[in-house]
């Protein structure tokens, strides 16, 4: 286990070249990635979300694709499509931007409801599917989307569905201005994202995710699990409460937070850091909740604070 947890802190260590004073998004997003999941970075234009993607994949040894979604983006630029050869009198595949290990979506919603399905398969079967015929993508694979706030221009919102395949949704913010002054000092020395040194194989990558499956999690904090999700599904402010899914990608979670915090076991506080980001984009507050202005975070606050607490020490 020691010999993964220096593998993740190296991997840390290296995006932190590039993305200054953010390293709560940083380890955060590579618990998601080492449990499995995908990302949905909301947030303006211009605080490092491209870079944070590119430097993952860099540090990580990982093939990287990106592409920018717009209203003209078409579902075949995803998936790929298949062309007639007259040479060899056949079809040939064409393969897509997603075949690869880490596929940045960048404002992932600008794009066209059809585009934006395109994705659903491959991030939840691991798979692109193109006139009949089903291809599996690399492993390890990740789906790292950007996009905007809603009511910036050409934005609309993502589907339910799509939402709920993306394991957490994080935020970046500004920096403050001891960090900003370290990033336009970065950028005065060119430091760029060429710096970012390989510390990790797509094998040890793979491998953590294994660890990471076999952590060990006692059935309170299952229960603790299913008790937080059942609340979300019952509250009289929701209106769309926590998938199945949704529990998985929680219980995914809560493994690799345990992993991060460098135990082989889970306990209640691992559900607890990362309740928020894990859930947040999965419900839907109903009329009620917005007359009482409640957010996302207020109602998933209300909800760890009345949900008993399973007695379980470190």
């Amino acid at each position: 286990m020691e010999k993964y947890i220096k593998i993740a802190s190296d991997i840390v260590n290296e995006v932190r070249k590039v993305v200054v004073g953010k390293d709560n998004v940083i380890i955060e997003a590579l618990t998601a990635i080492l449990g499995g999941g995908h990302i949905l970075l909301e947030d303006i234009p211009g605080v490092g979300k491209t870079t944070l993607a590119l430097a993952f994949a860099k540090s990580m040894s990982l093939e990287y694709n990106r592409l920018q979604f717009t209203p003209d983006v078409l579902p075949t630029d995803v998936t790929g499509f298949t062309i007639y050869n007259s040479s060899k009198g056949e079809f040939e595949y064409k393969s897509g931007a997603v075949l690869c290990n880490l596929f940045l979506a960048d404002e992932i919603n600008r794009t066209s409801s059809k585009t934006q399905s395109a994705l659903l398969e491959v991030m939840e079967e691991g798979k692109v599917t193109v006139d009949g015929v089903t291809r599996p993508v690399k492993e390890p694979f990740v789906v790292i989307a950007t996009q905007n706030p809603v009511g910036s221009v050409g934005t609309q919102k993502l589907p339910e569905s799509q939402l709920d395949r993306f394991m957490v949704r994080l935020s970046m913010g500004y920096p403050d201005m001891e960090n900003e002054v370290n990033i336009l000092k970065g950028k005065q020395n060119g430091v760029g994202t060429d710096d970012i040194s390989a510390v990790a194989t797509k094998e040890d990558v793979m491998a953590i995710r294994e660890f990471i499956n076999g952590i060990y999690v006692a059935d309170e904090v299952y229960k603790y699990i299913t008790s937080l999700v059942s609340m979300t599904r019952n509250h009289p402010m929701i209106e769309l409460g926590i998938s199945p899914r949704g529990s998985i990608a929680l219980a995914a979670m809560t493994r690799a937070n345990a992993f991060m915090h460098g135990r082989n076991y889970a306990i209640p506080n691992d559900v607890k850091e990362i309740f928020y980001d894990v859930c947040a984009h999965r419900i839907l507050i109903n009329q009620k909740g917005k007359i009482a202005r409640k957010t996302e975070r207020n109602i998933l606050e209300e909800i760890l604070a009345f949900v008993a607490v399973p007695d379980i020490k470190e």
